[in-house]
């Protein structure tokens, strides 16, 4: 089986981009030897049909070691795909539903009754539609500057593509706001690609702090310092008793202890964070700049 996982992966690399190609000759308008479409239909049901039998074997190896079905099927799975992969998968499956949620009107992800989300989209609805504007008008043009087929399909489906990440991207974001729970736990989170949970009793003080960080989303630095900043801004500060461990976009493991994320209203952040506290078996203090 260490074979044909092997020979799966090194043939998913192939054909991704072979697929890809014969969709953007589509796309472009050349027409497809009959050949090459029978050659690639036959590699991919080739493919699936290795995929369906590597995943039917991990699958009742797990059973039979005593594992229930649901966790059988997610270890199946982890055997064969990449963590990185995985979670590239899940941030696009998350970016669908959040879109479709987002023009649905289906109203915030993850806030229950008696929680308080702390949106923090507005904060960068300008530079979004800014650039989703600029990709749009880089399309039109492209289409009408490029005369090679292939070349304009190509671009044609990077830039529809991007056009709609962009679109989806805010849209995760809008409907998808940190959360304070009732408890006066925090949920910080950025669209589909960063969810942080930090329990109550974690929490040793919070404050408002406006900062403007140049690092990368929710690294941490030598301090143990980790911004979730957005339109590169940060207005509300947290710190905490001991380290959160938590995913970083790509699947990565991180640690800090603290945390500066952006909140469109700060000052209620911060005092639904403090009203929690109180409730709470742990204490919490709280300073304004």
């Amino acid at each position: 089986m260490k074979a044909l996982r092997k020979a799966l992966r090194w043939g998913f690399a192939a054909l991704a981009p072979c697929e890809l190609l014969v969709f953007i000759c589509v796309v472009g308008g050349m027409r497809v030897a009959p050949a090459a479409w029978l050659a690639v239909e036959l590699a991919v049901l080739a493919f699936l049909a290795g995929v369906t039998a590597l995943l039917l074997f991990d699958y009742r190896r797990h059973r039979r070691e005593g594992v229930h079905r649901h966790s059988a099927f997610l270890a199946a799975i982890a055997d064969s795909v990449p963590a990185s992969v995985r979670k590239l998968i899940s941030h696009e499956i998350t970016l669908a539903t959040s879109f479709l949620r987002w023009v649905a009107r289906r109203g915030s992800h993850g806030v229950r009754g008696g929680d308080h989300p702390v949106p923090y989209a507005p904060g960068q609805a300008a530079t979004m539609y800014g650039l989703l504007f600029v990709c749009i008008v880089e399309t039109v043009a492209l289409a009408y500057l490029i005369p090679w087929p292939v070349v304009h399909g190509a671009m044609l489906v990077l830039d529809i593509w991007g056009c709609y990440f962009l679109l989806a991207l805010h849209a995760s974001c809008v409907v998808r706001p940190h959360v304070i729970g009732a408890d006066g736990s925090l949920r910080l989170r950025y669209g589909a690609l960063l969810d942080i949970r930090i329990p109550v009793d974690r929490i040793a003080s919070v404050r408002l702090d406006r900062n403007f960080p140049d690092g990368k989303l929710a690294a941490p630095d030598e301090s143990g310092m980790a911004d979730v900043a957005v339109a590169g801004m940060t207005t509300v500060t947290v710190e905490l008793t001991e380290p959160v461990r938590y995913l970083r976009v790509l699947g990565k493991h991180a640690e800090a202890r603290a945390f500066r994320f952006y909140a469109d209203d700060p000052v209620s952040a911060v005092a639904a964070l403090r009203a929690g506290g109180r409730s709470s078996p742990g204490s919490l203090t709280t300073s304004g700049q």
